[in-house]
């Protein structure tokens, strides 16, 4: 008996059990209920096929009240197509000539069917060629299918709030546009915008988006609140050409691109530091020229150059800067001349009982551009120190840093305080998920500042005044040809100028580190002492050294300690 019910039970759980009807229960409503909520939920789909039964109905109607009436209705149809025509509610030319032709077409077949009535050969297969003809491009429309994905979303979004860990959470309101929709989410007491956003490959995997398609942002007017977006499409799949410079004072804000939405994006740096940051090939280029590109047409700015890669990045637009510094020794005196520039400026500011330095033609705001920056803290230690002093002290004096860094650490910024007083933070793709913390400032990771997944070149975050929430957006691209034109056309006139200051006279560090070791004694120098004499940092001495060495023009005579080759 026992094994009969074991084989029972299995059985029971292997197989659908039966169910029974009771006899007494109201199938038809049951059955139409069910066809109600069907059409319901179809009513997009089902939209042409309910706009015929409309307008046969119609028809009937009005052909049995007074056939006579079809004159007004054809009157009507041509007030609303002229109305749909010029109708600013609808954006795209596109959609209203659709709409325009549809009410023709519904217009003109109502028109006839009222006067001949609508039983009259062939105006129902008529009707039926007008309802497949005209109801596959809204069948088609992508904005009508984004439209029933978000209603048939929010009506899921309960049970998706509970597989996810967002129980209680409601939408509030849901938006579609041309790239997708948007929607507010009320969240429950106690959950925080940090949670959606730890959440956000969760809620792309249940509404079936691609990955990286869900936007998290804040509502900066209620805690309790999200704006999710979903982008269908990427609207920064391609590239956006620089227009050229389009701002002639450091006053104006300067545009760096667009955001999703076709917001442009621009910033100020009229007394900010900015720092730009991502790895090799994510576009920081692109930011720093199309920042250089508009200071080299505003009369009120002075740039100078910092590019200890040879020249490779600024050298096309030497011819608009002031000063190039492309050695360690050059970088070294720029950057001590800037400073005594800000000295100035500050006493003369002291002077005059003024706050900040009014930028104008004759006494322009100072820009140093300096590319890769993690360059200098070996090779220059005192251009870093130089660094550190005007990102203290350079936001009245006018004399502003605009840096660029593949990775700005604490040790290759130079183990001072100059990443801190960066005002503006450019973030472009990073590789680690941390290294978000070291452009951006510690905690935007957590805030839903993801550069990590940002995909293409050009793409980036942005942090500075007014740009409180982690939005995306692409810079323009600036091509060479663009640096070139652009160069061309304000180029400095150096004719009247006086000498280049002392970068010209400086002594050559790789020659004096040569004469150091010719003239040292038995026991060599060491690498402290060499770092003395030629002004350089130890990487560089170590690197030269070496060189010397395999060359044969110098040999190391105890540990740590070096001398000329006899």
């Amino acid at each position: 008996m026992r094994a009969l019910n074991r084989r029972h039970r299995r059985w029971r759980n292997r197989h659908a059990q039966p169910v029974l009807l009771a006899t007494n229960e109201p199938r038809l409503l049951d059955a139409l209920a069910a066809l109600g909520r069907l059409i319901f939920r179809y009513r997009s789909e089902l939209a042409p096929l309910g706009t015929a039964v409309a307008l046969d109905v119609a028809a009937l109607y009005l052909h049995h009240r007074d056939p006579a009436w079809w004159p007004w209705i054809a009157g009507l149809t041509l007030s609303a197509v002229v109305v749909l025509l010029l109708s600013p509610l609808v954006e795209r030319l596109a959609e209203r000539r659709y709409a325009a032709i549809a009410t023709t077409a519904a217009g003109v077949w109502l028109s006839i069917a009222t006067a001949l009535g609508p039983a009259r050969d062939p105006l129902q297969p008529v009707l039926l060629l007008i309802t497949v003809v005209g109801g596959a491009p809204w069948w088609a429309h992508r904005r009508r299918r984004a439209r029933v994905r978000v209603e048939r979303t929010i009506e899921a979004w309960p049970d998706i709030a509970e597989k996810i860990g967002l129980a209680g959470s409601r939408v509030m309101s849901a938006v579609v546009d041309a790239w997708g929709w948007r929607a507010r989410i009320a969240l429950q007491n106690g959950q925080t915008t940090a949670d959606v956003v730890a959440r956000v490959p969760a809620i792309e995997s249940s509404f079936g988006t691609r990955p990286g398609a869900v936007r998290v942002e804040a509502d900066p007017a209620h805690a309790g609140r999200v704006s999710v977006r979903v982008l269908a499409e990427d609207p920064h799949a391609n590239v956006l050409p620089w227009p050229g410079p389009s701002i002639r004072s450091i006053a104006d804000p300067i545009p760096l691109g667009v955001f999703e939405d076709a917001e442009p994006v621009q910033i100020s740096i009229l007394g900010r530091h900015v720092l730009i940051g991502g790895i090799s090939g994510s576009g920081k280029s692109g930011v720093l020229n199309t920042i250089v590109g508009n200071l080299v047409a505003c009369e009120d700015v002075e740039l100078w150059g910092v590019d200890l890669k040879g020249g490779m990045e600024l050298r096309p637009w030497e011819s608009c800067l002031k000063e190039l510094a492309t050695t360690p020794a050059e970088a070294t005196a720029l950057m001590k001349e800037a400073v005594a520039r800000l000295e100035r400026r500050a006493q003369a500011l002291g002077d005059e009982s003024a706050r900040i330095w009014t930028p104008t033609p004759q006494a322009p705001a100072l820009v140093v551009v300096i590319d890769e920056y993690a360059e200098l803290p070996d090779n220059a230690p005192e251009a870093v120190k130089a660094a550190d002093s005007i990102g203290r002290r350079g936001r009245a004096p006018l004399v502003t840093l605009l840096t660029a860094t593949q990775r700005p650490t604490q040790k290759a910024m130079g183990e001072g305080t100059i990443r801190s007083q960066m005002d503006v933070r450019v973030c472009l793709r990073v590789r680690e998920r941390r290294d978000v913390d070291l452009v951006l400032d510690k905690g935007m990771l957590a805030g839903g500042w993801h550069a990590h997944t940002l995909d293409a070149p050009g793409k980036f975050l942005i942090s500075a005044e007014g740009f409180n929430q982690p939005r995306r957006a692409r810079a323009f691209l600036v091509t060479d040809d663009d640096v070139r034109r652009t160069a061309a056309r304000y180029a400095i006139d150096r004719t009247l100028e006086p000498p280049r200051r002392e970068l010209v006279s400086l002594p050559d560090p790789e020659q004096t580190l040569r004469e150091a070791l010719r003239a040292a004694p038995d026991a060599g120098l060491s690498v402290p002492e060499l770092k003395d004499l030629t002004g350089m940092g130890r990487t560089w001495i170590y690197d030269r050294l070496q060189q010397l060495a395999t060359d044969g023009e110098a040999r190391q005579v105890s540990r740590g300690r070096w001398r000329a080759e006899a």
